[in-house]
């Protein structure tokens, strides 16, 4: 135990490291001159946790991007086992930082648990090029070399380099990069909503990059070997956090858990039975049955914030159904891509460029809602604007599914022709993948707006102790989305009989 205490108490100064640098006063120095620099240091900080974050979701976007593709051409899958794979890796990646931040809090120090992640992190990107790379005879030097690892070993390794990639993800969004390193307690609504409207450009700026030059390099370039430069961008991110450690492990503050939250509604469920079954309904609250002076085990104030958490989740329900609209992206939509012509005045487009396509209006829009929330909504509006965005993009992204369906039934009418694909030759449908651009912009609309406002939403309409779990419920059921994605996938694929 003293051990432990030791331990705890060296963690907690590293952790307040900055704090207590930006506290202590120099001699002969002025207030102003001490506010700039403190200024420039959180600057500084915010450049670093973006680069990061930057660097992470680059990535991530390089894993995913072509993942289809190769589990079809390379792994030997059928389509909907890619798209499955690819779905439950992007959702594992979703609810990794959630585990992440229960063990930062309950098992594991942040600063022990940053360093394992980023371990996993790197050698989860450094076995995928091991997986990738050519298991064709090669030559080297005239000497002849044949790669002997079999079609299951090849599987279990890219298993277990994305279940690695996936963990690392989760430990680096988690502590290195929430929401509470940007310092947003003091920021009104429509502050809040410019953050995360271009928080998102900046991350789907990134994304438009590597879906044009990692799946251009991955197709038709260096092909397997692309998978390099993912964990070229880990170790960028890894240099980045090991220079400035002692300021990028951000402890929330918080008197909230997530196992909290979850311990309320448990108990405020039971007590709701026993109370039902005894003594008949009540007219209270359900969740005040979790309260002491109801019987339950948890303080007025624990209680309290889940009620206020309890009210976003319809919000929450209907992200479940908006993400597997929008994973349909990555497997889905991407499968249909792959199978239509993917030539263009000569050139053969990556498949997974066409994803810009949905990108383009969200980089487009994001200014335009700019100036539209600063001539429109006043600087006390609480959140009308972001729930039109919400109801709309949700629409959006359902209208995008049902004109899919109908793309699908044309694209079927076309004849087929050969096209090489790594090269490997496949029969695809000689209908221009360009006729697939409408559902492509209208989930990117939906984006636009949906993704911003929901994060405004679950940030602002909770009290600030309990602002870091609501974002975790956020992330639970978008992942719980990417996995209905997939279910629905396979629930297809059965009840069609293939």
């Amino acid at each position: 135990m003293p051990g432990a205490n030791r331990r705890d108490t060296r963690e907690k100064q590293l952790l307040n490291h900055a704090t207590d640098k930006e506290q202590r006063p120099f001699p002969g120095t002025s207030n102003h001159a001490r506010n700039l620099s403190q200024s420039e240091k959180k600057l500084q900080e915010a450049i670093c946790v973006l680069l990061v974050e930057l660097c992470e979701r680059f990535t991530f976007f390089g894993i995913v991007c072509n993942m289809i593709l190769f589990c079809t051409v390379k792994l030997g899958y059928r389509n909907y086992q890619a798209a499955i794979v690819n779905m439950c890796f992007v959702g594992t990646s979703m609810l990794t930082p959630v585990l992440a931040g229960w063990l930062a809090e309950c098992l594991v120090g942040r600063i022990k648990l940053v360093c394992i992640c980023m371990f996993l992190h790197l050698l989860g990107t450094a076995l995928l090029p091991v997986v990738a790379f050519p298991f064709e005879d090669i030559y080297f030097d005239r000497r002849h070399i044949l790669h002997t690892l079999t079609k299951r070993e090849q599987k279990t390794v890219f298993y277990f380099a994305l279940l690695t990639a996936s963990l690392g993800i989760g430990g680096i969004r988690a502590i290195v990069c929430p929401l509470s390193a940007y310092n947003l307690e003091d920021c009104g609504p429509k502050e809040l909503l410019s953050f995360f409207n271009w928080f998102y450009w900046l991350i789907n700026l990134n994304s438009a990059v590597v879906f044009v030059s990692i799946s251009y390099i991955q197709q038709s370039v260096a092909r397997n070997l692309g998978f390099l430069i993912p964990f070229v961008s880990v170790l960028m991110a890894m240099i980045t956090i090991h220079m400035v450690r002692g300021e990028m492990i951000y402890k929330p503050k918080t008197d909230s858990s997530l196992l909290t939250t979850f311990g309320v509604i448990a108990s405020a469920m039971k007590m709701c039975c026993v109370r039902y079954r005894y003594f008949g309904g009540g007219r209270t609250n359900w969740l005040d049955h979790a309260k002491e002076n109801y019987g339950g085990q948890y303080s007025e104030i624990q209680v309290e914030s889940t009620k206020s958490l309890a009210r976003l989740f319809p919000l929450f329900a209907f992200q479940i159904l908006y993400r597997t609209c929008v994973m349909q992206i990555p497997s889905g939509y991407y499968l249909q891509t792959m199978n239509s012509d993917l030539h263009f005045s000569g050139f053969v487009l990556p498949v997974a460029a066409m994803n810009v396509i949905s990108i383009v209006p969200l980089l487009i829009l994001v200014p335009i809602l700019e100036c539209i929330n600063l001539c429109l909504f006043s600087s006390k509006d609480t959140g009308h604007s972001p729930t039109i965005y919400v109801v709309v993009g949700q629409l959006s992204a359902a209208l995008s599914v049902v004109i899919a369906g109908f793309s699908e039934i044309h694209r079927k009418h076309f004849p087929q022709v050969e096209r090489t694909f790594s090269e490997e030759v496949l029969l695809v449908s000689s209908m221009p993948c360009f006729h697939l651009a409408p559902q492509y912009i209208l989930l990117g609309v939906a984006e636009a707006l949906v993704t911003p406002s929901c994060s405004l939403l679950s940030f602002r309409l909770v009290p600030e102790r309990i602002r870091g779990i609501s974002m975790h419920f956020l992330t639970l059921f978008n992942g719980a989305g990417c996995f209905m994605g997939a279910f629905f996938v396979q629930t297809a694929h059965a009840g069609s009989q293939g």
